[in-house]
């Protein structure tokens, strides 16, 4: 079974640093499982910070767009061949982790059949993964756009001021239906040791779920396209445990 993480927020406040962090401790703790990396923020930073211009997007296969790697199969269903289609722009990362990018989505009040028919292979093709986690734009909603699937664990990252975590408790709001009942906390991204008291009487002001705090890391300036920072590891590690998933080898 699929363990689903989405990781949301405002642009800017280190969502994509956290999914890679994230990803590099699930494969320390489960070597031998296989995970898919969902881009579904609008600026598809995540591709970049694994060194990877990726251009070939699921809404190009909405649009039409997509310049296929092969030739198309003849004789496939319209559902055969989205399900094709996904297989040709999955990127893989390494033997045990691929990478696909949204981009622009649909709204699911539209009644187009590619709607419904995207939804259901990327169902489909996420259930192959014993892992997604997915980088996705501001909020819950825009994910649910594209695919409706429950998520185990949901994390806002929020910078460390009251403007950043009253946005945080909208967009818990916003995300609270899609979340589906599972763990939805706020994890505080870039904070300095002096902060941290009075930041955690802000969230229990905002009734929020805190799930860890990150100290702020200078050496991102020198990163900023890879998006690497151990400093965020260690502190992804240490929180690991307060997370709704598998905390050892075993699924």
């Amino acid at each position: 079974m699929t363990v689903s993480i989405a990781v949301t927020g405002k642009s800017g406040n280190g969502k994509t640093t956290i999914v890679k962090a994230l990803w590099r401790v699930l494969r320390k703790k489960h070597p031998d499982k296989s995970i898919l990396l969902f881009d579904n923020d609008l600026t598809a930073e995540l591709g970049h910070s694994f060194g990877k211009d990726i251009r070939q997007t699921i809404y190009g296969i909405r649009s039409g767009k997509h310049e296929y790697k092969t030739g198309i199969p003849e004789n496939m269903s319209k559902q055969e061949f989205i399900e094709w289609a996904l297989e040709d722009i999955l990127e893989p990362l390494d033997d045990s982790t691929d990478i696909i990018v949204s981009w622009l989505i649909g709204s699911k009040d539209c009644r187009c059949p590619i709607t419904k028919q995207l939804n259901d292979a990327l169902v489909k093709l996420i259930a192959r993964y014993d892992y997604v986690i997915f980088d996705c734009e501001f909020d819950l909603k825009y994910l649910h756009q594209l695919v409706d699937i429950p998520i185990d664990v949901t994390l806002v990252v929020a910078r460390p001021n009251e403007a950043a975590i009253h946005l945080a408790k909208r967009i818990e709001e916003y995300s609270a239906k899609y979340a589906a009942g599972e763990q939805l906390g706020v994890i505080l991204n870039k904070v300095n040791k002096q902060e941290i008291e009075p930041l955690l009487e802000m969230l229990n002001k905002y009734d929020l779920t805190t799930l860890g705090t990150i100290p702020k890391d200078d050496e991102l300036k020198h990163n900023r396209i890879s998006k690497d920072s151990s400093v965020v590891e260690t502190a992804i590690e240490q929180l690991y445990y307060r997370l709704n998933i598998p905390q050892n080898e075993e699924m």
